[in-house]
């Protein structure tokens, strides 16, 4: 364990003291916010009785930016290395694959985590300016974030597996937003399709459209909180094999 520590440590350095990872930080900073100006004039021009975190999260201005948050946090974690050849010598120190792959994946789930504290704060700013009660229910509020972690969970999963089938970092970026993307639409098919062919129940359990709706109203499906995690152990599982391959073949 001690192992891990040294090596989560030292990946989590490499975000925050990059620029680059907090000029993610403010780009997701900048797109939240969008997100609410966007949610509070479609309030202003159309009254609705949901919370001002459900028309947030369940629009196409959020499923935009979100999905490209994975690619910028993970393109670099393996095909950085591969290609700058540190990758190689990690491998043959005495540490072993799964703790090299769990540091690197604990390194852009952390990240992740931390981009969410600001928007927080952005949603009670407009609360605490104009003296108002909060436009949305505790229950609410933590339904989100929970299925936006769980989400995160697996996603974060697919860029690592993904930056490590490449030594190129545009590559890896790519290839992660193509992953997300199938699993986006994928939850579109019922809507396309319409919901009398069988097996549409599959997509619906894999919808993330249908886990954030879901969830943003409060309600907590059992579903997603098996899907994901179960996800996340299938990706990293395949991203050990990947790396452990590497490893031995040199």
């Amino acid at each position: 364990m001690p192992t891990l520590f040294i090596l989560l440590r030292k990946e989590l350095k490499a975000f925050f003291l990059n620029p680059f990872g907090w000029v993610i930080l403010a780009a997701v900073v900048v797109a939240n916010g969008v997100g609410i100006s966007t949610a509070m004039k479609g309030f202003l021009d159309t009254p609705s009785q949901d919370s001002l975190i459900f028309v947030t999260f369940h629009s196409p201005v959020f499923w935009f930016w979100f999905l490209f948050i994975f690619p910028l946090i993970t393109m670099r974690s393996f095909a950085e290395e591969e290609r700058s050849g540190t990758l190689e010598t990690l491998l043959t120190a005495p540490v072993r694959t799964w703790q090299v792959v769990l540091s690197k994946y604990l390194a852009a789930f952390l990240f992740y985590l931390f981009l969410w504290l600001p928007t927080l704060v952005q949603f009670h700013i407009f609360d605490w300016i104009a003296e108002l009660p909060d436009s949305w229910t505790p229950g609410e509020v933590v339904g989100t974030y929970a299925i936006l972690i769980l989400m995160g969970m697996a996603f974060t999963a697919v860029g690592c597996f993904a930056s490590a089938l490449t030594s190129s970092q545009i590559i890896a970026g790519l290839l992660t937003i193509c992953f997300l993307m199938i699993l986006f639409f994928v939850g579109y098919v019922p809507v396309i399709w319409g919901g009398a062919f069988q097996g549409v129940g599959l997509f619906h359990y894999i919808s993330c459209q249908e886990h954030l709706a879901l969830f943003a109203k409060g309600f907590v499906d059992t579903r997603p909180v098996i899907y994901y995690p179960t996800l996340t152990f299938v990706i990293l599982f395949l991203t050990y094999q990947l790396v452990d391959y590497r490893r031995w073949k040199r």
